[in-house]
């Protein structure tokens, strides 16, 4: 019988002292240290005592002999050095009794206490001895060393989640707490919450310490880094999704400023610096790859492109290689531009700035009076930037002035020479934000068909169209871009020419790029290929050294299937480009629309769908969604006007009312 017996038992992971007031066999009737009386299985006893205690005293008088002999157990417990038993046990790889390892602790003539006082001990550390049944067993070195580091993570989570709280709660309530010992941690749970949401990592721990800090919403993260000055209200989220760099290396900058100091080397190149050269870019323009020449010859004329040669400056597999490799292009954001080299590089040394000397693979193509070609050919050259043109003035000069007139006549003709070939013009103005002085932003779309960047697009397509034909002439691999015919081409509405534009896009086949050679229908041409932009696209500077090495008569650079590699990798990071792109220009339309709440603004029925209509915001050329619930029935390409009821850039939300 049990009864008058010192029984423990674990409740809730805690060991519980307590005296046997009944023994009913299948359930014992206890009464424990906090006065609280239970009846629990004898399964689930602990520690039976050999002495008892007489239970027909009073309550008073049982609790003080517990008390009493709690103390006493604790007392020893301390006395109880864990590891050292381990260490006698470890290597024996036996099961050890409760009294065995009592004895090793306090010697052979051992009492109730102490070995209550060994199993509290054991049960406590949990570290060096595991408990199976009414034995010890030690745990090996490995479990050990497995069962101290999980430990040591759940003391710091936990450290972790309440200096955060805390901080957190000071912040909130507009307070300025020093920042504590584990900012950083705090710092990064922050940031993985305002970026993936559930999906972080951390979320269950930054879950915790939202709760204890009293904040509900995880959505309040991003608010928060904005608090604390460590995002700007207008933080540009994917370049911390993608891990874009908007900096660069040490070793980059280092390699970068050799290549500033290095002489450009003639040899084997056609001096070019008497040619009357020029560029044509937007007024903003610093990064100049591209240039123009063109001169009368016999009963024709001599289109000279022009494009920057990177080759003989950016070492492959340098650290600045590596880098643009993984950065794949630069990137033109609405705040701000990312360039693929430094804009020591990207800006100066290796642009095609006016007044200096620079390296080129030049092609020029000769024409007969009726805009054929006669012939073309690509050499390395040495170039001198004679004008810095903009769009702007070519389109106010080009009637009066010989050389712009004839260029803008070549573009037509080349121009009307795709069509004839299936090419699909379709151009759509460009959005461009503006943010002045006191940071209020402005949106405007800005015409792409005008008779400058005709020019321009144009004769890029014919260098990278002959830059394509020459490598296939030639059997040099390198990337080629092509596009299979449309599903379907419909029919053009001038009267509602952006509608068409948007319908006839979702008709087009996707790009391909590759090594194969394919005819690239959307521009009617037969091969194609991506070359006049090396500053700013890394499959660019691929051709271009593909090109170099035949000219200057080496070996190919690359391998076709060192290219295969090399594209997959620049693809992916090109998709996550773009994508960021449109989110950018998506938050700042947002953002904009924000400031016009209740405004009017034009535009046209995409597509009905069953509870609501995409509609084309004719002024940003932005599809958004219209709620059916309008009391009209609309149909695709009516001209409608809507009212702005809200515009959220952080939460993406926009919502639209069919104007009255």
């Amino acid at each position: 019988m049990a009864e008058g017996k010192i029984i423990e038992y674990i409740d809730q992971r805690e060991i519980v002292l307590s005296v046997c007031l009944k023994d009913r066999v299948s359930k014992l009737q206890l009464l424990t240290l906090s006065n609280h009386e239970v009846s629990i299985s004898p399964k689930r006893t602990l520690l039976i005592s050999f002495t008892t205690l007489d239970i027909s005293r009073p309550r008073g008088e049982l609790l003080k002999k517990l008390e009493v002999l709690e103390k006493r157990r604790m007392d020893y417990m301390t006395e109880v050095s864990v590891q050292d038993l381990w260490e006698l046990t470890y290597e024996e790889h036996e099961t050890f009794t409760y009294k065995y390892l009592a004895q090793l602790s306090f010697g052979n003539d051992v009492t109730d206490d102490h070995i209550s006082a060994l199993v509290r001990a054991l049960f406590a550390d949990r570290v060096f001895f595991k408990m199976k049944d009414d034995y010890f067993i030690p745990n090996s070195p490995d479990k050990v060393k497995q069962i101290r580091k999980a430990r040591d993570a759940a003391e710091l989570r936990e450290r972790e989640i309440k200096e955060g709280a805390n901080f957190l709660k000071e912040v909130v309530n507009n307070r300025h707490p020093e920042d504590p010992p584990l900012k950083e941690k705090i710092v990064e749970i922050l940031i993985q919450l305002a970026l993936y949401g559930k999906d972080a990592p951390d979320f269950k721990q930054g879950k915790e310490m939202f709760s204890r800090a009293g904040i509900k919403d995880i959505d309040h993260a991003r608010h928060l880094l904005v608090k604390l000055n460590i995002w700007d209200k207008d933080e540009n989220l994917d370049l911390h999704r993608f891990k874009i760099r908007t900096d660069f290396s040490e070793p980059a900058l280092k390699e970068a400023d050799i290549v500033m100091r290095q002489e450009i080397d003639p040899l084997g190149r056609e001096d070019l610096t008497d040619l009357s050269i020029f560029t044509i870019d937007g007024p903003n323009t610093r990064d100049f790859d591209d240039a123009l020449s063109l001169e009368p010859i016999g009963e024709g004329y001599r289109l000279g492109v022009h494009i920057t040669d990177l080759t003989p400056f950016i070492k492959v597999d340098g650290h600045l290689d590596r880098e643009a490799s993984n950065r794949a292009s630069s990137i033109y954001l609405p705040v701000n531009q990312i360039p693929m080299f430094p804009s020591s590089l990207s800006n100066n040394a290796l642009s095609l700035v006016k007044g200096s000397n620079r390296l080129a693979i030049s092609l020029f193509v000769d024409f007969d009076r009726d805009w054929n070609i006669k012939n073309y050919r690509f050499m390395p050259t040495i170039v001198r930037i004679e004008k810095q043109l903009t769009y702007d003035h070519v389109n106010a000069v080009y009637k009066e002035e010989p050389i712009f007139s004839a260029l803008y006549q070549l573009a037509q003709a080349l121009r009307q020479k795709r069509l004839a070939n299936g090419a699909m013009l379709i151009p759509l103005p460009e959005l461009h934000f503006e943010f002045g002085n006191n940071s209020k932003l402005q949106v405007r779309l800005i015409g792409q068909d005008t008779p400058s960047k005709i020019i321009v697009s144009e004769c890029m397509i014919l260098y990278n169209w002959l830059t394509a034909k020459f490598a296939s002439e030639k059997a040099l691999p390198i990337l080629n871009r092509s596009q299979e015919p449309p599903q379907e081409r419909l029919f053009i509405d001038e009267s509602k020419y952006i509608y068409y534009v948007f319908q006839q896009r979702r008709k087009l086949q996707p790009l391909f790029i590759d090594t194969i050679t394919q005819p690239h229908s959307g521009l009617g041409v037969d091969v194609y290929t991506n070359a006049t932009s090396p500053l700013r696209r890394y499959m660019d500077l691929l051709v271009q050294r593909q090109i170099h090495s035949y000219l200057l008569k080496n070996r190919p650079v690359y391998t076709e299937s060192r290219l295969k590699e090399l594209n997959m990798l620049i693809q992916q990071t090109l998709r996550d480009i773009d994508l960021m792109k449109r989110n950018q220009a998506r938050y700042w339309i947002l953002k904009y629309l924000a400031g016009r709440i209740n405004d009017n603004f034009d535009a046209i029925v995409f597509q009905k769908l069953k509870y609501k209509y995409l509609i084309i915001l004719t002024d940003f050329l932005f599809v958004a969604d219209l709620s059916k619930a309008t009391g009209h029935e609309l149909s695709a390409g009516e001209e409608i006007k809507v009212v702005v009821k809200k515009s959220d850039p952080w939460a993406d939300a926009l919502i639209l009312e069919l104007a009255k």
